[in-house]
């Protein structure tokens, strides 16, 4: 059983039914939005967003959104997926579930940026990290890294598995290279100070416009207290080299421990989100992590 597994689906029909009657007055439309290692979604009436866990483990997940992402939203300059309905667990689905109002745009995974618009998204999500991990923490109640993401010891085995897989379904040649970014021997030390972190940016989780300008970002089930290089992983898998000054122009410095981090974090992650895509036939998914998989190499 892969970790994406689902322990419970919610089906369409149950679906209406927990919204009709936890929140009347919603409900007059559902229709499946996709689904993803931790939550299946639907629309509803066609301008509002409903997550249920698909596991045990996002409902923490849940439940940390709803009591940070009101309090950080208002600091934020872009727009961010953030909780107004909160359903209960009931005999029929026992975990609680989350509605939003559904943001503009579609996801930067489903569209093929060039370049140049990779480059002048730099700025935007450089302006919206730098605030993000400005925010002051108190008061805001984040957990800890408690999945370990930035413990590549712990990790090691499972990224040597999935390339192991990707190469031999042809996915990746050489997958070596992939490895030897974590063959030195000074993996990088945890933070010193933790900032508030979304803990899972990449490609699914940002949404642009028509125009391919980055309109929000969304699923905040791993934002707490945690590495700055997490969240700047994103930095060397979404953007290619010659476009990373535009970025940190924005961002500001980042020391050398921060920089590694976010290196060996970008490698880990592309390597397993291929892996991913590849596992449930998402075809556009695939493509758009085999890209970042070949920006987190380059120097």
């Amino acid at each position: 059983m892969a970790e994406w597994d689902a322990e419970i689906v919610v089906s369409p029909g149950l679906a209406r039914e927990l919204i009709r009657e936890q929140f009347p007055g919603l409900g007059r439309t559902v229709e499946p939005f996709g689904s993803g290692w931790d939550n299946t979604a639907y629309l509803v009436d066609g301008e509002l967003v409903f997550r249920f866990p698909r596991r045990g483990i996002a409902v923490a997940l849940i439940e940390t959104e709803a009591r940070v992402l009101p309090r950080i939203a208002p600091h934020l300059p872009l727009p961010i997926s953030c909780p107004a309905w909160i359903g209960a667990g009931t005999e029929r689905f026992p975990w609680p579930f989350a509605g939003y109002r559904r943001l503009a745009g579609r996801t930067s995974a489903s569209v093929e940026l060039t370049p140049d618009e990779r480059r002048v998204a730099a700025a935007p999500l450089a302006e919206f990290l730098r605030t993000l991990h400005a925010i002051p923490m108190d008061g805001l109640a984040l957990p800890g890294d408690d999945f370990h993401r930035t413990d590549f010891t712990r990790r090691m085995p499972k990224l040597a598995a999935a390339l192991r897989e990707l190469e031999d379904a042809g996915i990746v040649a050489g997958a070596r290279r992939w490895l030897r970014p974590f063959e030195a021997d000074d993996l990088p030390a945890p933070a010193a100070r933790p900032v508030p972190v979304h803990g899972d940016l990449y490609e699914l989780h940002i949404l642009v416009d028509d125009a391919h300008r980055v309109s929000g970002v969304i699923d905040w089930g791993d934002v707490h207290a945690g590495d700055p290089g997490l969240d700047l992983s994103f930095l060397y898998r979404f953007f290619p080299a010659a476009a990373r000054d535009d970025f940190l122009r924005v961002y500001g410095d980042v020391d050398a421990r921060t920089a590694r981090m976010a290196r060996l974090r970008a490698v880990y992650h592309a390597v397993v989100i291929t892996q991913y895509a590849h596992s449930i036939g998402d075809a556009t998914l695939l493509r758009t992590a085999r890209t970042s998989l070949d920006y987190v190499l380059e120097e």
